[in-house]
């Protein structure tokens, strides 16, 4: 014990970390009856760091080339000890991380913590949102097999559809005209370097917005919040917030053991397409969607049109602090309610129904 007093006391004469301590010790966090919210942030920076963990490990053997990435993959999973249980951590980690961020943000817009002085979190977690889906997009084709590819050949293509810039952005993403091996290590650099910078940044940006301005209490719980007392965050709430994360890991580890992912054939891109093919679940609301607007509505090609929707709507959601004028003066608007619901129900209905095959 001496020796770690020593230790500390070093360590705090150099970066005077006795304030931090002292803003630790006193933090707290409202309780009422939607406190459970405020788990699914931390729940998600869980399984971003067992991204980070496992993905570290399978660098050790991946090679991201087009005639290696398939067998790098492959002696993971048959020839590693424990390869196979690693990668579908890894796999199923990014799912349940992106599953726990659209739980996150929906918890929070459902709240009003979007609402003035936190404008730049929810802006920053916004972004943090697109970054996982980037990071489960660019990931999909590591593995270069049949499925992967040839997704990513329909994913890229929508960005062709873009006005002006289309042209550019499928050569920006594919590194060619087509989904070559070039492909494979573009979005292996994505996936590795670009991204993981970006996202360290803006989670550092995030976190302490977070600790700077605290929980956000809605309006109709403060009466609530204020007769019930608040939980201390050091150490009662990081005691919770652990055995949500033990929870996570359960669910993680019973799915890696239990459905262990699954590696296809390797692409060949000579073949046609494999019927059925379709993006991650994350992505299945805006595909179906997509495939049900006709081909041309007013003149308009109807996967530009769509995807022109998707980009308004999302920048409707982003602007939706400034949007909200109610917001800022604790009595939030009720389009923006209704607004939230209609989402949240449209993302999930047309989901679970494209998984259940009702749009074949």
């Amino acid at each position: 014990m001496r020796a770690l007093e020593k230790f500390w006391h070093a360590l705090d004469e150099r970066f005077d970390l006795a304030p931090l301590v002292e803003f630790a010790t006193h933090k707290e966090v409202p309780r009422h009856r939607h406190s459970w919210a405020y788990y699914f942030g931390g729940l998600t920076l869980f399984f971003f760091l067992v991204q980070i963990t496992t993905g570290i490990l399978l660098l050790l053997y991946y090679r991201p080339t087009s005639e290696a990435a398939f067998e790098s993959v492959q002696f993971i999973v048959t020839r590693v000890p424990f390869g196979w249980l690693v990668r579908s951590v890894h796999s199923w980690s990014a799912n349940l991380m992106i599953l726990s961020a659209f739980a996150h943000m929906f918890s929070v817009y459902f709240m009003g913590s979007y609402a003035k002085p936190r404008e730049l979190t929810w802006w920053s977690g916004f972004a943090l949102l697109a970054l996982a889906m980037g990071f489960g997009f660019s990931g999909y084709l590591l593995p270069w097999n049949e499925l992967a590819f040839f997704a990513t050949r329909i994913g890229t293509d929508m960005m062709s559809k873009v006005p002006f810039a289309g042209a550019w952005l499928l050569k920006f993403l594919r590194g060619g005209e087509e989904v070559t091996g070039a492909t494979l290590t573009r979005f292996f650099g994505f996936h590795v370097a670009v991204l993981p910078m970006i996202t360290a940044a803006l989670l550092s940006l995030h976190l302490a917005l977070i600790q700077r301005q605290g929980m956000h209490v809605p309006e109709s719980l403060e009466k609530e919040a204020k007769a019930r007392k608040p939980i201390r965050f050091v150490p009662n709430f990081m005691l919770r917030e652990g055995a949500v994360w033990l929870l996570g890991l359960a669910a993680l580890a019973a799915l890696a053991a239990f459905f262990p992912w699954e590696l296809g054939i390797k692409a060949d891109p000579f073949a046609s397409a494999p019927a059925g093919i379709h993006p991650e679940w994350y992505f299945l609301f805006m595909f179906e969607t997509l495939k049900l607007i006709p081909a041309h509505v007013l003149g308009i090609e109807g996967e530009l049109l769509g995807l022109g929707v998707f980009g308004l709507g999302g920048l409707v959601w982003f602007l939706v602090p400034v949007l909200d004028r109610g917001s800022r003066t604790g009595h939030r608007t009720r389009a923006f309610l209704v607004l939230g619901w209609f989402l949240l129900a449209y993302i999930v209905s047309f989901t679970l129904a494209s998984l259940a095959g009702v749009f074949k």
